[in-house]
Protein backbone atom coordinates (compact mmCIF):
# COMPACT_ATOMS: atom_id res chain seq x y z
CA UNK A 1 0.00 0.00 0.00
CA UNK A 2 2.68 2.72 1.13
CA UNK A 3 4.50 1.26 -2.39
CA UNK A 4 1.90 2.48 -4.13
CA UNK A 5 1.06 5.85 -1.83
CA UNK A 6 4.71 6.14 -2.86
CA UNK A 7 4.09 6.02 -6.46
CA UNK A 8 1.27 7.87 -6.63
CA UNK A 9 3.15 10.54 -4.91
CA UNK A 10 6.58 10.64 -7.29
CA UNK A 11 3.38 10.42 -10.01
CA UNK A 12 1.74 13.24 -8.76
CA UNK A 13 4.86 15.48 -8.35
CA UNK A 14 6.34 14.47 -12.04
CA UNK A 15 3.28 16.06 -13.21
CA UNK A 16 3.63 19.17 -11.59
CA UNK A 17 7.23 19.83 -12.30
CA UNK A 18 5.85 19.22 -15.96
CA UNK A 19 3.09 21.49 -15.85
CA UNK A 20 5.96 24.03 -14.17
CA UNK A 21 8.29 23.62 -16.63
CA UNK A 22 5.53 24.27 -19.74
CA UNK A 23 4.55 27.04 -17.98
CA UNK A 24 8.10 28.73 -17.37
CA UNK A 25 8.44 27.71 -20.92
CA UNK A 26 5.53 29.10 -22.54
CA UNK A 27 4.11 32.37 -23.94
CA UNK A 28 3.53 34.06 -19.97
CA UNK A 29 1.51 37.62 -21.04
CA UNK A 30 -0.21 35.61 -23.65
CA UNK A 31 -1.06 32.36 -21.42
CA UNK A 32 -1.66 34.15 -18.11
CA UNK A 33 -5.03 36.74 -17.82
CA UNK A 34 -5.58 38.87 -14.95
CA UNK A 35 -9.30 39.09 -14.99
CA UNK A 36 -10.34 42.21 -12.30
CA UNK A 37 -13.40 41.99 -11.04
CA UNK A 38 -13.29 45.24 -9.02
CA UNK A 39 -12.70 47.97 -10.97
CA UNK A 40 -11.46 49.83 -7.95
CA UNK A 41 -8.63 47.11 -8.00
CA UNK A 42 -7.95 47.84 -12.10
CA UNK A 43 -5.08 50.69 -10.98
CA UNK A 44 -3.43 48.77 -8.54
CA UNK A 45 -3.39 45.05 -10.25
CA UNK A 46 -2.09 47.36 -13.35
CA UNK A 47 0.70 48.32 -11.33
CA UNK A 48 1.61 45.02 -9.87
CA UNK A 49 1.42 43.29 -13.37
CA UNK A 50 3.81 45.99 -14.90
CA UNK A 51 6.03 45.28 -11.96
CA UNK A 52 6.34 41.74 -12.88
CA UNK A 53 6.31 42.45 -16.79
CA UNK A 54 9.85 44.19 -16.69
CA UNK A 55 11.00 41.38 -14.19
CA UNK A 56 10.24 38.80 -16.70
CA UNK A 57 11.67 40.95 -19.50
CA UNK A 58 14.75 41.64 -17.53
CA UNK A 59 15.45 38.30 -17.90
CA UNK A 60 14.50 37.17 -21.39
CA UNK A 61 16.05 40.23 -23.19
CA UNK A 62 13.57 42.37 -23.26
CA UNK A 63 10.77 40.02 -24.26
CA UNK A 64 7.55 40.23 -22.68
CA UNK A 65 6.19 37.55 -24.68
CA UNK A 66 6.95 34.90 -27.73
CA UNK A 67 5.90 37.90 -29.94
CA UNK A 68 6.81 40.79 -28.18
CA UNK A 69 10.12 42.56 -27.28
CA UNK A 70 10.62 46.12 -25.10
CA UNK A 71 13.39 47.87 -27.41
CA UNK A 72 14.59 50.05 -24.56
CA UNK A 73 14.02 48.26 -21.79
CA UNK A 74 16.40 49.88 -19.35
CA UNK A 75 15.04 53.33 -19.19
CA UNK A 76 11.42 51.86 -19.36
CA UNK A 77 12.30 50.11 -16.30
CA UNK A 78 13.85 53.12 -14.42
CA UNK A 79 10.80 55.51 -15.30
CA UNK A 80 8.10 53.00 -14.06
CA UNK A 81 10.35 52.32 -11.58
CA UNK A 82 10.79 55.96 -10.44
CA UNK A 83 6.81 56.37 -10.32
CA UNK A 84 5.64 53.51 -8.45
CA UNK A 85 5.00 51.16 -11.17
CA UNK A 86 1.81 53.19 -12.48
CA UNK A 87 0.25 53.29 -15.74
CA UNK A 88 0.96 56.17 -18.04
CA UNK A 89 -1.41 55.99 -21.12
CA UNK A 90 -4.47 54.60 -19.51
CA UNK A 91 -6.80 54.71 -16.19
CA UNK A 92 -9.64 52.44 -14.97
CA UNK A 93 -10.96 50.68 -17.62
CA UNK A 94 -10.20 53.48 -20.85
CA UNK A 95 -7.35 55.00 -22.90
CA UNK A 96 -6.51 58.16 -22.12
CA UNK A 97 -6.18 61.05 -25.16
CA UNK A 98 -2.62 60.30 -25.09
CA UNK A 99 -2.72 57.28 -26.03
CA UNK A 100 -5.14 57.74 -28.85
CA UNK A 101 -3.06 60.35 -30.11
CA UNK A 102 0.28 57.97 -29.66
CA UNK A 103 -1.46 55.12 -31.56
CA UNK A 104 -2.67 57.76 -34.41
CA UNK A 105 1.14 59.05 -34.56
CA UNK A 106 2.27 55.69 -34.90
CA UNK A 107 -0.18 54.66 -37.56
CA UNK A 108 1.00 57.93 -39.54
CA UNK A 109 4.58 57.11 -38.69
CA UNK A 110 5.57 57.26 -42.60
CA UNK A 111 5.10 60.31 -42.70
CA UNK A 112 8.28 60.87 -40.44
CA UNK A 113 10.30 58.97 -42.58
CA UNK A 114 9.66 56.08 -39.70
CA UNK A 115 8.35 52.40 -39.77
CA UNK A 116 4.90 51.84 -38.22
CA UNK A 117 5.86 47.95 -37.45
CA UNK A 118 9.28 49.44 -35.25
CA UNK A 119 6.63 50.64 -33.01
CA UNK A 120 4.32 47.60 -32.23
CA UNK A 121 1.69 48.92 -34.29
CA UNK A 122 -0.35 46.02 -34.94
CA UNK A 123 -0.07 44.42 -31.60
CA UNK A 124 -0.96 47.93 -29.92
CA UNK A 125 -3.62 47.91 -32.58
CA UNK A 126 -4.97 44.78 -31.82
CA UNK A 127 -5.41 45.44 -28.07
CA UNK A 128 -6.87 48.53 -28.83
CA UNK A 129 -9.63 46.66 -30.89
CA UNK A 130 -10.05 44.05 -27.72
CA UNK A 131 -10.42 46.54 -25.27
CA UNK A 132 -12.54 48.89 -26.67
CA UNK A 133 -15.22 46.32 -28.20
CA UNK A 134 -15.20 44.60 -25.31
CA UNK A 135 -18.46 45.20 -23.35
CA UNK A 136 -18.84 42.21 -21.21
CA UNK A 137 -18.46 42.48 -17.76
CA UNK A 138 -16.03 40.04 -17.71
CA UNK A 139 -13.56 40.09 -20.85
CA UNK A 140 -10.38 41.95 -22.53
CA UNK A 141 -11.56 45.27 -20.61
CA UNK A 142 -10.73 43.36 -17.12
CA UNK A 143 -7.66 42.16 -17.74
CA UNK A 144 -5.25 43.68 -16.09
CA UNK A 145 -2.20 42.09 -18.00
CA UNK A 146 -3.29 43.39 -21.33
CA UNK A 147 -3.58 46.77 -20.13
CA UNK A 148 -0.31 46.38 -18.27
CA UNK A 149 1.12 45.59 -21.77
CA UNK A 150 -0.32 48.24 -23.71
CA UNK A 151 1.30 50.78 -21.51
CA UNK A 152 4.56 48.76 -21.73
CA UNK A 153 4.67 49.31 -25.45
CA UNK A 154 3.00 52.33 -26.04
CA UNK A 155 5.83 53.64 -23.60
CA UNK A 156 8.56 51.67 -25.86
CA UNK A 157 7.45 52.92 -28.56
CA UNK A 158 7.49 56.67 -27.50
CA UNK A 159 11.20 55.99 -26.63
CA UNK A 160 11.67 54.26 -29.56
CA UNK A 161 10.77 57.22 -31.82
CA UNK A 162 12.12 59.87 -29.77
CA UNK A 163 15.39 57.97 -30.79
CA UNK A 164 14.62 57.48 -34.27
CA UNK A 165 13.85 61.16 -34.38
CA UNK A 166 16.52 63.14 -32.81
CA UNK A 167 19.21 60.81 -34.08
CA UNK A 168 18.49 58.43 -36.89
CA UNK A 169 18.66 54.57 -37.28
CA UNK A 170 22.21 54.68 -38.72
CA UNK A 171 25.29 53.26 -37.18
CA UNK A 172 27.51 56.20 -35.77
CA UNK A 173 30.49 58.21 -37.38
CA UNK A 174 32.94 59.63 -35.67
CA UNK A 175 33.29 62.28 -38.13
CA UNK A 176 29.21 63.20 -37.34
CA UNK A 177 29.53 62.94 -33.73
CA UNK A 178 27.95 65.17 -32.10
CA UNK A 179 26.61 65.91 -28.71
CA UNK A 180 23.49 64.66 -28.88
CA UNK A 181 24.47 61.21 -30.48
CA UNK A 182 24.36 59.36 -27.24
CA UNK A 183 20.78 59.18 -25.29
CA UNK A 184 20.82 58.86 -22.00
CA UNK A 185 17.78 58.21 -19.48
CA UNK A 186 16.69 61.79 -18.45
CA UNK A 187 16.51 62.61 -22.28
CA UNK A 188 13.58 59.69 -22.19
CA UNK A 189 11.96 60.49 -18.92
CA UNK A 190 12.03 64.45 -19.76
CA UNK A 191 10.19 64.36 -23.07
CA UNK A 192 7.70 62.02 -21.51
CA UNK A 193 7.11 64.25 -18.68
CA UNK A 194 6.52 66.88 -21.21
CA UNK A 195 4.15 65.05 -22.75
CA UNK A 196 2.33 64.41 -20.01
CA UNK A 197 2.36 67.76 -18.64
CA UNK A 198 1.39 69.15 -22.39
CA UNK A 199 -0.68 66.93 -23.31
CA UNK A 200 0.83 66.79 -26.84
CA UNK A 201 2.70 64.46 -28.64
CA UNK A 202 3.37 65.70 -31.82
CA UNK A 203 4.86 68.65 -30.17
CA UNK A 204 7.52 66.90 -28.51
CA UNK A 205 8.18 64.95 -31.41
CA UNK A 206 8.37 67.76 -33.97
CA UNK A 207 10.72 69.32 -31.18
CA UNK A 208 13.23 66.85 -31.49
CA UNK A 209 13.51 66.72 -35.01
CA UNK A 210 16.36 68.48 -37.17
CA UNK A 211 16.68 71.84 -37.62
CA UNK A 212 17.40 72.13 -41.37
CA UNK A 213 15.74 73.61 -44.24
CA UNK A 214 16.50 70.29 -46.30
CA UNK A 215 14.43 68.20 -43.89
CA UNK A 216 12.00 70.06 -43.50
CA UNK A 217 11.10 70.43 -47.65
CA UNK A 218 12.30 66.19 -47.69
CA UNK A 219 9.66 65.50 -45.05
CA UNK A 220 6.94 68.06 -46.58
CA UNK A 221 7.36 66.41 -50.12
CA UNK A 222 7.45 63.23 -48.59
CA UNK A 223 3.62 63.46 -47.90
CA UNK A 224 2.84 63.63 -51.51
CA UNK A 225 4.94 60.70 -52.36
CA UNK A 226 3.08 58.91 -49.65
CA UNK A 227 -0.21 59.55 -50.90
CA UNK A 228 0.06 58.27 -54.65
CA UNK A 229 2.62 55.39 -53.48
CA UNK A 230 1.65 51.40 -53.76
CA UNK A 231 3.27 49.75 -50.87
CA UNK A 232 0.58 46.80 -51.13
CA UNK A 233 2.76 44.63 -53.65
CA UNK A 234 6.21 44.00 -52.29
CA UNK A 235 8.72 43.04 -54.70
CA UNK A 236 11.94 41.14 -54.29
CA UNK A 237 15.34 43.06 -53.49
CA UNK A 238 18.20 41.88 -55.49
CA UNK A 239 21.33 42.95 -54.52
CA UNK A 240 24.28 44.10 -56.56
CA UNK A 241 27.15 43.59 -56.65
CA UNK A 242 26.93 40.09 -55.11
CA UNK A 243 29.19 38.34 -53.91
CA UNK A 244 27.12 34.39 -54.34
CA UNK A 245 26.56 34.37 -57.81
CA UNK A 246 23.97 31.30 -57.41
CA UNK A 247 22.04 33.41 -54.56
CA UNK A 248 22.44 36.59 -57.09
CA UNK A 249 20.58 34.34 -59.97
CA UNK A 250 18.17 32.79 -58.28
CA UNK A 251 17.09 36.21 -56.54
CA UNK A 252 16.97 37.75 -59.92
CA UNK A 253 14.80 35.05 -61.76
CA UNK A 254 12.17 35.83 -58.74
CA UNK A 255 11.72 39.09 -59.27
CA UNK A 256 11.68 38.91 -62.81
CA UNK A 257 8.89 35.91 -62.01
CA UNK A 258 7.38 39.21 -60.20
CA UNK A 259 7.10 40.90 -63.45
CA UNK A 260 5.53 38.15 -65.15
CA UNK A 261 8.13 37.90 -67.57
CA UNK A 262 9.17 34.33 -67.23
CA UNK A 263 7.36 31.17 -68.97
CA UNK A 264 8.78 28.94 -66.26
CA UNK A 265 7.91 29.85 -62.98
CA UNK A 266 10.69 27.36 -61.34
CA UNK A 267 13.80 28.39 -59.81
CA UNK A 268 15.81 26.28 -62.93
CA UNK A 269 15.83 28.60 -65.90
CA UNK A 270 17.99 28.48 -68.55
CA UNK A 271 20.61 31.19 -70.09
CA UNK A 272 18.18 31.96 -73.24
CA UNK A 273 15.26 32.30 -71.01
CA UNK A 274 16.93 34.09 -68.40
CA UNK A 275 18.31 36.66 -71.75
CA UNK A 276 14.61 36.95 -73.25
CA UNK A 277 13.52 38.22 -69.61
CA UNK A 278 15.79 40.54 -69.02
CA UNK A 279 15.50 41.80 -72.77
CA UNK A 280 11.81 42.18 -72.20
CA UNK A 281 12.19 44.30 -68.72
CA UNK A 282 14.72 46.46 -70.74
CA UNK A 283 12.81 47.40 -73.29
CA UNK A 284 9.48 48.32 -70.73
CA UNK A 285 11.61 50.26 -68.87
CA UNK A 286 13.54 52.30 -71.62
CA UNK A 287 16.64 50.45 -70.88
CA UNK A 288 19.69 49.54 -73.29
CA UNK A 289 18.56 46.48 -74.32
CA UNK A 290 21.15 44.04 -74.59
CA UNK A 291 19.68 40.74 -72.30
CA UNK A 292 22.40 41.00 -69.54
CA UNK A 293 22.21 42.17 -66.34
CA UNK A 294 23.99 44.92 -64.65
CA UNK A 295 23.79 48.16 -61.82
CA UNK A 296 21.12 50.05 -64.37
CA UNK A 297 19.07 47.13 -64.90
CA UNK A 298 18.63 46.24 -60.83
CA UNK A 299 18.11 49.64 -60.04
CA UNK A 300 15.12 49.47 -62.03
CA UNK A 301 13.72 46.51 -60.50
CA UNK A 302 14.73 47.54 -57.37
CA UNK A 303 13.00 51.18 -58.05
CA UNK A 304 9.48 50.32 -56.31
CA UNK A 305 7.39 52.76 -53.95
CA UNK A 306 8.26 50.81 -50.83
CA UNK A 307 12.54 50.95 -52.16
CA UNK A 308 11.77 54.75 -52.44
CA UNK A 309 10.56 55.12 -49.08
CA UNK A 310 13.66 53.23 -47.63
CA UNK A 311 16.13 55.59 -49.74
CA UNK A 312 13.86 58.82 -48.08
CA UNK A 313 13.99 57.56 -45.01
CA UNK A 314 17.82 57.31 -44.86
CA UNK A 315 18.05 60.98 -46.27
CA UNK A 316 16.10 61.57 -43.66
CA UNK A 317 18.38 60.24 -41.08
CA UNK A 318 21.50 61.81 -42.36
CA UNK A 319 20.21 64.90 -41.36
CA UNK A 320 19.54 63.86 -38.12
CA UNK A 321 23.73 63.46 -37.46
CA UNK A 322 24.61 66.86 -38.47
CA UNK A 323 25.14 69.57 -36.22
CA UNK A 324 21.67 71.05 -35.17
CA UNK A 325 22.34 74.12 -35.85
CA UNK A 326 24.43 74.76 -39.03
CA UNK A 327 27.19 77.83 -39.60
CA UNK A 328 25.97 80.99 -40.56
CA UNK A 329 27.84 80.64 -43.85
CA UNK A 330 29.40 77.17 -45.18
CA UNK A 331 30.48 75.23 -48.63
CA UNK A 332 28.17 72.45 -48.84
CA UNK A 333 29.12 69.65 -51.54
CA UNK A 334 26.32 67.18 -51.82
CA UNK A 335 28.35 64.09 -54.27
CA UNK A 336 25.60 62.54 -55.70
CA UNK A 337 23.79 65.34 -57.43
CA UNK A 338 27.41 66.77 -58.43
CA UNK A 339 26.65 69.96 -56.71
CA UNK A 340 28.36 72.40 -54.88
CA UNK A 341 26.43 75.08 -52.73
CA UNK A 342 27.35 78.76 -50.45
CA UNK A 343 24.84 79.05 -47.90
CA UNK A 344 24.65 82.90 -46.32
CA UNK A 345 22.35 83.09 -43.68
CA UNK A 346 19.93 80.59 -44.79
CA UNK A 347 19.83 81.56 -48.42
CA UNK A 348 22.06 80.12 -51.57
CA UNK A 349 24.33 82.86 -52.87
CA UNK A 350 26.18 80.28 -55.15
CA UNK A 351 25.76 77.36 -57.26
CA UNK A 352 27.86 75.29 -59.14
CA UNK A 353 28.80 72.13 -60.74
CA UNK A 354 31.33 70.04 -59.43
CA UNK A 355 32.72 66.82 -60.38
CA UNK A 356 33.27 64.62 -57.75
CA UNK A 357 35.24 60.96 -57.64
CA UNK A 358 35.13 57.94 -60.00
CA UNK A 359 33.79 55.01 -57.26
CA UNK A 360 36.99 53.12 -57.38
CA UNK A 361 38.94 56.66 -56.10
CA UNK A 362 35.24 58.00 -54.20
CA UNK A 363 35.19 62.02 -52.58
CA UNK A 364 35.47 61.16 -48.91
CA UNK A 365 32.67 62.61 -46.38
CA UNK A 366 34.17 65.64 -44.15
CA UNK A 367 33.81 68.22 -42.61
CA UNK A 368 36.54 71.48 -42.63
CA UNK A 369 37.34 74.96 -43.27
CA UNK A 370 38.92 76.54 -46.32
CA UNK A 371 42.29 77.80 -44.88
CA UNK A 372 44.18 78.88 -47.91
CA UNK A 373 43.91 79.37 -51.97
CA UNK A 374 46.54 78.96 -54.38
CA UNK A 375 46.60 81.09 -57.81
CA UNK A 376 48.12 78.38 -60.59
CA UNK A 377 48.75 76.20 -58.18
CA UNK A 378 51.31 73.00 -58.84
CA UNK A 379 50.01 69.19 -58.63
CA UNK A 380 51.58 66.75 -56.38
CA UNK A 381 50.36 63.42 -57.23
CA UNK A 382 48.82 61.75 -54.28
CA UNK A 383 50.74 58.32 -53.71
CA UNK A 384 47.35 56.36 -54.71
CA UNK A 385 47.67 57.61 -58.38
CA UNK A 386 51.71 57.17 -58.25
CA UNK A 387 51.01 53.47 -57.63
CA UNK A 388 47.90 52.46 -60.09
CA UNK A 389 49.24 54.34 -62.59
CA UNK A 390 52.49 56.27 -62.95
CA UNK A 391 54.60 53.67 -61.76
CA UNK A 392 53.31 50.97 -63.81
CA UNK A 393 53.97 53.40 -66.46
CA UNK A 394 57.37 54.46 -65.53
CA UNK A 395 58.53 50.93 -65.54
CA UNK A 396 57.15 50.54 -69.52
CA UNK A 397 58.55 53.82 -70.39
CA UNK A 398 60.36 56.20 -68.11
CA UNK A 399 59.43 58.95 -70.70
CA UNK A 400 55.94 58.67 -69.67
CA UNK A 401 56.97 61.53 -66.98
CA UNK A 402 57.98 64.34 -69.43
CA UNK A 403 54.80 63.53 -72.29
CA UNK A 404 52.47 63.63 -69.31
CA UNK A 405 53.88 66.91 -68.38
CA UNK A 406 55.14 65.42 -65.08
CA UNK A 407 58.46 66.22 -62.96
CA UNK A 408 60.23 63.59 -60.54
CA UNK A 409 61.50 65.79 -57.55
CA UNK A 410 63.41 64.49 -54.72
CA UNK A 411 61.76 65.88 -51.05
CA UNK A 412 64.73 68.74 -50.82
CA UNK A 413 63.04 70.06 -54.28
CA UNK A 414 65.72 68.97 -56.85
CA UNK A 415 64.48 67.55 -59.69
CA UNK A 416 65.51 63.82 -60.84
CA UNK A 417 65.97 62.13 -64.55
CA UNK A 418 63.58 59.38 -64.61
CA UNK A 419 65.81 57.64 -66.71
CA UNK A 420 68.38 57.30 -64.02
CA UNK A 421 65.97 55.31 -61.87
CA UNK A 422 65.70 51.53 -61.82
CA UNK A 423 61.88 51.26 -61.56
CA UNK A 424 61.71 47.68 -61.36
CA UNK A 425 62.49 47.42 -57.62
CA UNK A 426 59.51 49.79 -56.81
CA UNK A 427 56.42 48.15 -55.64
CA UNK A 428 54.86 49.68 -52.73
CA UNK A 429 55.72 53.12 -53.45
CA UNK A 430 58.59 55.53 -54.80
CA UNK A 431 60.46 57.80 -52.20
CA UNK A 432 60.65 60.64 -54.81
CA UNK A 433 57.29 63.11 -55.27
CA UNK A 434 55.57 63.51 -58.78
CA UNK A 435 54.87 67.47 -59.80
CA UNK A 436 52.66 68.98 -62.02
CA UNK A 437 54.54 72.39 -62.79
CA UNK A 438 51.53 75.51 -62.62
CA UNK A 439 49.70 76.39 -65.84
CA UNK A 440 46.54 76.60 -67.71
CA UNK A 441 47.29 72.45 -68.53
CA UNK A 442 48.03 71.87 -64.91
CA UNK A 443 44.94 69.29 -63.70
CA UNK A 444 44.04 71.26 -61.11
CA UNK A 445 43.40 74.19 -63.25
CA UNK A 446 44.48 77.59 -62.26
CA UNK A 447 43.06 77.83 -58.60
CA UNK A 448 42.85 75.52 -55.47
CA UNK A 449 41.25 75.61 -52.68
CA UNK A 450 42.96 74.04 -49.55
CA UNK A 451 41.35 72.60 -46.00
CA UNK A 452 43.02 70.58 -43.31
CA UNK A 453 41.99 66.72 -43.94
CA UNK A 454 43.43 63.58 -43.96
CA UNK A 455 42.41 62.34 -47.30
CA UNK A 456 44.56 64.97 -49.03
CA UNK A 457 41.60 66.33 -51.22
CA UNK A 458 40.46 69.67 -51.59
CA UNK A 459 38.38 72.22 -54.19
CA UNK A 460 39.94 73.62 -57.05
CA UNK A 461 39.69 74.30 -60.71
CA UNK A 462 39.75 71.81 -63.44
CA UNK A 463 41.86 72.14 -67.40
CA UNK A 464 38.85 69.37 -68.51
CA UNK A 465 35.71 72.39 -68.21
CA UNK A 466 34.02 70.34 -70.94
CA UNK A 467 33.24 67.48 -68.13
CA UNK A 468 30.45 69.99 -66.52
CA UNK A 469 28.24 69.32 -69.27
CA UNK A 470 28.19 66.06 -68.65
CA UNK A 471 25.15 64.22 -66.45
CA UNK A 472 27.42 61.69 -63.95
CA UNK A 473 30.63 63.50 -62.79
CA UNK A 474 31.60 60.76 -60.84
CA UNK A 475 35.26 61.13 -62.75
CA UNK A 476 37.93 62.71 -60.61
CA UNK A 477 40.51 60.80 -58.44
CA UNK A 478 39.17 62.05 -55.04
CA UNK A 479 38.73 66.12 -54.90
CA UNK A 480 36.07 67.93 -56.09
CA UNK A 481 36.53 70.21 -59.26
CA UNK A 482 34.69 73.57 -59.17
CA UNK A 483 32.89 74.81 -62.27
CA UNK A 484 32.49 78.38 -60.56
CA UNK A 485 35.72 78.35 -58.55
CA UNK A 486 35.87 82.40 -59.87
CA UNK A 487 32.94 83.25 -57.85
CA UNK A 488 33.65 81.29 -55.02
CA UNK A 489 37.29 83.09 -55.26
CA UNK A 490 36.11 86.43 -54.92
CA UNK A 491 33.28 85.39 -52.63
CA UNK A 492 36.12 84.39 -50.01
CA UNK A 493 38.04 87.38 -51.00
CA UNK A 494 35.21 90.23 -50.05
CA UNK A 495 34.44 88.10 -47.20
CA UNK A 496 37.83 88.76 -45.47
CA UNK A 497 37.91 92.32 -46.95
CA UNK A 498 34.22 92.46 -44.48
CA UNK A 499 35.72 91.10 -41.69
CA UNK A 500 39.70 92.13 -41.75
CA UNK A 501 39.09 95.59 -43.43
CA UNK A 502 42.25 96.52 -41.20
CA UNK A 503 44.16 93.76 -41.44
CA UNK A 504 47.74 94.70 -43.35
CA UNK A 505 48.44 91.20 -44.47
CA UNK A 506 44.60 90.66 -46.09
CA UNK A 507 45.25 89.94 -49.96
CA UNK A 508 42.72 91.82 -51.71
CA UNK A 509 40.65 91.08 -54.26
CA UNK A 510 42.54 93.27 -57.31
CA UNK A 511 45.92 91.28 -56.03
CA UNK A 512 44.26 87.54 -56.34
CA UNK A 513 42.74 89.00 -60.29
CA UNK A 514 46.00 90.34 -60.96
CA UNK A 515 47.87 87.24 -60.37
CA UNK A 516 45.48 85.03 -62.37
CA UNK A 517 46.47 87.44 -65.43
CA UNK A 518 49.71 86.92 -64.62
CA UNK A 519 49.65 83.51 -64.13
CA UNK A 520 51.48 83.38 -61.10
CA UNK A 521 51.61 81.54 -58.42
CA UNK A 522 50.68 82.67 -55.14
CA UNK A 523 49.10 80.97 -51.97
CA UNK A 524 46.31 83.22 -50.59
CA UNK A 525 45.71 82.88 -46.59
CA UNK A 526 41.44 82.34 -45.79
CA UNK A 527 41.30 84.25 -42.19
CA UNK A 528 37.50 84.34 -42.14
CA UNK A 529 37.98 79.92 -42.52
CA UNK A 530 34.71 79.39 -44.16
CA UNK A 531 33.46 75.99 -43.13
CA UNK A 532 33.46 73.14 -45.67
CA UNK A 533 30.85 69.92 -45.59
CA UNK A 534 31.31 66.77 -47.99
CA UNK A 535 28.29 65.13 -47.45
CA UNK A 536 26.19 62.15 -49.79
CA UNK A 537 22.59 62.70 -49.58
CA UNK A 538 20.56 60.98 -52.94
CA UNK A 539 17.04 62.91 -52.10
CA UNK A 540 16.19 66.74 -53.01
CA UNK A 541 13.07 68.66 -53.51
CA UNK A 542 12.15 70.51 -56.42
CA UNK A 543 9.31 72.05 -57.22
CA UNK A 544 7.72 70.19 -53.93
CA UNK A 545 8.56 66.80 -55.72
CA UNK A 546 11.02 64.59 -54.29
CA UNK A 547 14.32 63.79 -56.79
CA UNK A 548 16.08 60.95 -56.58
CA UNK A 549 19.96 60.42 -57.87
CA UNK A 550 22.03 58.22 -58.29
CA UNK A 551 23.76 55.67 -55.79
CA UNK A 552 26.95 56.28 -57.41
CA UNK A 553 29.26 54.77 -54.07
CA UNK A 554 26.08 52.43 -53.47
CA UNK A 555 25.96 54.14 -49.89
CA UNK A 556 22.13 53.88 -49.78
CA UNK A 557 22.23 50.39 -50.53
CA UNK A 558 25.22 49.67 -47.77
CA UNK A 559 22.66 51.64 -45.37
CA UNK A 560 19.75 49.45 -46.96
CA UNK A 561 20.72 46.00 -46.43
CA UNK A 562 22.19 46.95 -43.03
CA UNK A 563 19.01 48.75 -41.18
CA UNK A 564 16.35 48.34 -43.01
CA UNK A 565 16.48 45.02 -44.99
CA UNK A 566 13.55 43.56 -43.08
CA UNK A 567 10.74 46.90 -43.58
CA UNK A 568 8.08 46.85 -45.59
Amino acid sequence: MKYRLLNSFLLFSLVCGLLFLFSCGSNRAETKKDIVAEPEKMNERVSDNIHDILDYASSNDGKTDDSTNLNLLQPIKDYYADNNYQRIWSKDENFLPLADSMMMFIKHAREYGLFPEDYHHHTLQSFYKRIVADSAAVGDRRDATLWSKADLMLTDAFFLIATHLRKGRLGVDSMYMNPDSTLTDSFYHKNLQTVLNTQSITGVFQALEPHHQGYFELKKALKGFLDSADFEKQFTYVSYPYKDSLKFIKTLIKRLNEEGLLLNRSENVDTVSLRDAILKVQKKRNLKADGKFGVQLIRSLNNSDAEKFKRIAINLDRYKVLPQKMPDRYIWVNLPSYTLQLWDNDSVKLESKVVVGNPKTRTPLLTSQISNMVTYPQWTIPNSIILKEILPALKHNPGYLAKKGYMLVKGDGELVDPFTVDWSKYKKGIPYNVVQGSGDDNALGVLKFNFPNKYAVYLHDTNQRYLFKRDGRALSHGCVRVEQWEKLTYYISRLDSLNYSADINRVPIDSIQSWLQRKEKHSVRVKSKLPVFFRYFTNTVKNGRIVFFEDIYNEDKVARETYFSNKQ
